[in-house]
Order: structure tokens, then sequence, then C-alpha cells
């Protein structure tokens, strides 16, 4: 009995692969042993750095927030606690925004909970 292989899948799934991995440099873009593995890390790194974006995105809007609050006198931490007495339903995402785009809103939202 002849040996059965399924070469279309395996040249589309090599294909894919191959494609994954353009513009990687030297044999990572078109030897298929070598570019499965560089593809694999670059996958991993990707889904850690999903994750990551979301930490960092969130030090830069505690950033923003606090040299914003520091102008008027205020540490971040006691601002937020107050923002959080008031029942002031923003997130860090909006006040960074406020902060950066729209000093007079978030001098407004300071003067509030002083």
């Amino acid at each position: 009995m002849p040996k059965s292989v399924n070469s279309v899948a395996a040249k589309a799934r090599r294909k894919k692969i191959l494609k994954a991995a353009k513009g990687y440099f030297g044999r990572r873009k078109n030897v298929h042993t070598v570019a499965k593995n560089a593809v694999e890390k670059a996958m991993q790194y990707a889904y850690r750095d999903r994750k990551n974006k979301k930490r960092t995105f969130r030090a830069l809007w505690i950033q923003r927030i606090n040299a914003g609050t520091r102008q008027y006198g205020m540490s971040y931490s006691q601002f937020m606690g107050k923002i959080h007495a008031n029942k002031i339903e923003l997130n860090r995402k909006v006040l960074a925004d406020l902060a950066m785009n729209n000093p007079q809103a978030f001098k407004a939202i300071v003067d509030k909970v002083k």
C-alpha cells in the first residue's frame, strides 16, 4: 500500500510560516525550520507585550495626572483619594487626557475635589 501524504496541507502550513516571517533577516525569512523558530518566538513576544502595553499605558497616565496635579499643589495619591471620596467616576485614561489636552477642565476637577 502506498504511503499517504497530504502535501497540499503541508505546503500551506510552511507557506503560512514563511509569510509570517516576511521581512526577517537572513535565513529566518526563507528557511522553514529557522523561520518557524523565529515566528514562534515573535508570537511569544507579541502575546507578552499585549499584556505589558496595558501596564505601560497605566503608568504613563499616572505620570501625566501627577504632573497635572502638582501644578495645583497636590500629589497624585491625594488627588486620587479625593476623587474616589467625592464619587467622581473618571478613570485614569480620561483624567490624563484632560490634564494634557484640556487644562481648564482638569483645573475645575482639582478645584472641585480640594
